[in-house]
């Protein structure tokens, strides 16, 4: 993988001058593929002792278009445990005059609220500039004072895609002999460590980043961008105190959070045993138990004291029936317990694409917890927060990364479920036929299942009549057509399965032209093309494993016969597999098409042969076939 390498100039102590943000200042090499460019940012993390800490940040940002809007905006979420002291936002226009100053008790306090949120002690303090004279400059500068210091803020200085740095400095104070651990990202060199009086320092810079322009098949840009994280080796927060030397050190701590929270008020055991004691099987108990946790529960997020980390006791979720993604688990936990089951608490980075933690990096970067059933290779996961997903299915949300499983003596580094391209099938049968104007209907049997799954079990479960309609009625690759009926059938299990029926109908489809009949005879998946790039800066990351198969059997008009047929198609290289192949029996086409790719990286310089694959796809998913009528 390539990497940027950051610029890292080292020179201590920092001396914050008065800044001059005239946009003339900016160097071209800056402005190219940006939609905004950080100037100036100072980021200093003040460690005061394990339970305490100050954090000062200013940054300013130059807004160039419409497009870097999003970079107006202060949005800052605090609590009890990190408390908001001062923050001050200031406009300035593109010779780098003082426009405006908003002060804190100017800007919008919230209390923070979502449809999912039912308890909640944080507030959030938040402001936009609204200016469409660009360029023009806003500049933040906060304070926050921190009861606990778990969770270090991190430097990250460039924001997103298109986005330039000028000029970041990061730096970290603590009392000397007090150890800190640090991670760097995309660079390589180490930080100007420093000891003056009782305390050490720990500075970076960086400067004259240019803006990433997005690539098609790249990686996340957090793993192309420099970045530092910091944590502490010993803390303190909410009374609790740890050491994040290790994962088993960190798991130590979760360990504490959670002690005395599984305890199930005596119905709910008398329920479990009620369920469970008659069944044989460990799998049987576990799907009857998930099966009672997701028709008892639901999702709420409660975070009030600790509970950005801390569950709420399984005693709670039974009275009360919700909890969010931790009370969740540790009360399946709890339930499977009861039932004589060894079953463990999982904390996870969740999301699509997102990666795993580090294993080499203790670190507290979770935001989800799972919990699992050990097992070597048939360990069964299970997604708590939802009441609708099978049992043992983790899928792209927290499939395939590096989790940290909680046990009695702390936390161990274990992966998630990797779900190969068989697993990711989607088999589809296709039986249409096309009328003498060119009128298609065609009945689509279609069974989706493991990840290429998730989109049809949303469909079943989350959208509205009328929103099911629309997608249906917008995402066929055909130029216009019409979905006359739609069924779904889910079936259960590690790798779930979703059966849907569609019948549509599309005017036109076939043309015709005087005695000849033009049928693109692959109607639905068909693969896109990618736009060369001798430039081509990041390597090629294929995320997701898969296997498509369509069968198509299409009956055309009678007294038609083939004047000319597409070849067949099989081509199998580093990319993936792709065949394609056409009959006609007389009355019928018939074509059978399969595309595989697996989840992998290719260098950058290989990205014009993933070219080539793809546009020989492209073409031969279009092929038609050419009727003439015979005449009489």
């Amino acid at each position: 993988m390539k990497k940027i390498i950051a610029i890292i100039i080292f020179s201590f102590p920092v001396l914050i001058k008065a800044q001059n943000y005239n946009v003339s200042l900016i160097p071209d090499s800056l402005l190219q593929n940006a939609d905004a460019v950080l100037r100036f940012e100072d980021s200093k993390i003040l460690i005061h002792s394990p339970k305490s800490a100050t954090y000062k940040h200013k940054y300013a940002i130059t807004i160039l278009k419409e497009s870097g809007d999003e970079y107006t905006q202060y949005v800052n979420h605090y609590d009890k445990f990190d408390k908001l002291t001062d923050v001050v936002a200031r406009l300035y226009d593109a010779t780098g005059k003082l426009m405006k100053t908003v002060k804190k008790r100017e800007m919008d306090d919230i209390a923070y609220e979502d449809r999912i949120t039912l308890f909640r002690d944080a507030r959030v303090k938040k402001y936009q500039f609204y200016n469409k004279s660009y360029p023009f400059t806003v500049e933040f500068e906060e304070e926050e004072e921190m009861d606990g210091i778990f969770q270090l803020p991190v430097w990250d200085p460039i924001e997103s895609e298109n986005f330039s740095v000028q000029q970041s400095n990061f730096s970290v104070e603590v009392p000397t002999g007090y150890k800190i651990h640090y991670k760097l990202l995309n660079t390589t060199a180490q930080p100007k460590i420093m000891d003056a009086g009782n305390k050490t320092f720990y500075q970076w810079e960086v400067k004259n980043i240019k803006a990433i322009e997005d690539e098609p098949l790249m990686d996340d840009i957090n793993n192309h961008i420099p970045g530092v994280y910091i944590t502490p080796s010993n803390f303190e927060i909410g009374g609790y105190k740890g050491n994040m030397d290790s994962w088993n050190d960190l798991g130590k701590f979760i360990v504490e959070l959670n002690k005395g929270r599984d305890e199930l008020p005596d119905n709910v055991k008398q329920q479990v045993h009620q369920l469970t004691d008659n069944l044989s099987s460990v799998d049987e108990k576990i799907k009857v138990l998930y099966n009672y946790m997701q028709q008892n529960t639901h999702y709420v997020l409660v975070t009030l004291g600790m509970g950005g980390w801390q569950p709420f006791d399984a005693n709670y979720v039974a009275q009360n029936k919700y909890g969010d993604c931790k009370a969740l688990s540790n009360y399946m936990v709890s339930l499977l317990k009861e039932a004589k089951i060894n079953a463990k608490y999982v904390l996870v980075t969740a999301g699509a694409g997102k990666r795993g933690l580090w294993p080499d990096f203790p670190a507290p970067y979770f935001n989800h917890a799972i919990m699992c059933v050990p097992n070597g290779k048939d360990t069964t996961w299970l997604e708590c927060t939802s009441q609708t997903e099978s049992a043992g299915f983790m899928g792209t949300f927290t499939g395939d990364r590096d989790v940290l499983l909680i046990d009695d003596d702390g936390g161990h580094v274990v992966h998630t479920p990797i779900y190969s391209a068989k697993n990711n099938l989607e088999s589809r049968k296709v039986n249409a036929s096309i009328d003498e104007n060119g009128n298609l209907v065609a009945e689509i049997f279609t069974k989706h299942c493991g990840t290429q799954q998730e989109l049809q079990h949303s469909l079943i479960h989350d959208a509205t009549n009328e929103q099911r309609e629309k997608y249906l009625n917008s995402t066929i690759s055909l130029p216009t057509y019409k979905v006359e009926r739609s069924d779904y059938k889910e079936i259960k299990g590690k790798i779930p399965v979703v059966d849907e029926y569609l019948k549509i109908t599309s005017p036109n489809y076939a043309s015709v032209s005087g005695k000849r009949l033009f049928v693109q005879p692959n109607l639905f998946n068909k693969a896109s093309k990618l736009t060369p790039d001798a430039e081509r800066k990041f390597d090629i990351k294929i995320k997701y494993s898969y296997l498509d198969i369509d069968s198509i059997d299409i009956k055309i008009p009678a007294n038609y016969k083939v004047e000319s047929m597409p070849k067949d198609q099989n081509m199998k290289n580093k990319f993936g597999e792709y065949k394609i192949s056409y009959q006609f029996d007389g009355t019928t086409i018939h074509l059978v098409r399969l595309h595989e790719e697996n989840t992998k990286s290719f260098p950058a310089s290989e990205f014009s042969d993933l070219v080539n694959f793809r546009d020989a796809m492209y073409k031969a998913d279009r092929a038609k076939i050419v009727f003439v009528k015979q005449t009489e």
